[in-house]
């Protein structure tokens, strides 16, 4: 709170004193933009998963409803449902608690580009012995060049 000295008649000698009631918004603006400036930075970094090299493709991106499960292979030949490390044996059971045993769910294979293919469809015919119709690969967009855009 300020304090505004008044320069006019005195009484008795002493100075008449009245408070401002003006709000300083400055702190309050210095504040927010530090708060933003914090959380551009931390956004991209709170993106959690498993690192996965994905191949690049240029097929269409499948719409959906729901949220779908997402099973990963990573370089290391490491199996992840979601983000939790899981045994291949352990796979079908798993899904099957998660998803009440309904074979319509969506579950998405993603695979580190520089592994086995063998292992990606061993995952794959694991989750499909598991009674499960609606599996996919996951693929990164390949990016078109000028030349080709042009072409269309």
């Amino acid at each position: 709170m300020a304090i505004e000295f008044n320069q006019g008649p005195r009484r008795g000698g002493r100075r008449s004193y009245r408070p401002m009631s003006e709000i300083n918004v400055t702190p309050f603006v210095d504040v927010m933009l530090v708060l933003l400036i914090i959380f551009m930075v931390t956004a991209p970094l709170l993106t959690v998963g498993v690192q996965v090299d994905l191949p690049k493709t240029s097929a269409k991106s499948i719409a959906g409803k729901d949220e779908p499960l997402t099973v990963s292979v990573n370089k290391d030949g490491q199996i992840y449902l979601q983000e939790t490390e899981i045994q291949i044996d352990a796979l079908a059971p798993r899904l099957q608690a998660i998803t009440g045993s309904n074979p319509n769910a969506r579950i998405f294979v993603r695979g580190d580009r520089d592994i086995n293919y063998g292992l990606v469809m061993e995952v794959m015919g694991t989750i499909n012995a598991a009674g499960y119709k609606k599996v996919a690969l996951i693929t990164s967009q390949k990016h078109r060049s000028l030349k080709q855009r042009k072409k269309k």
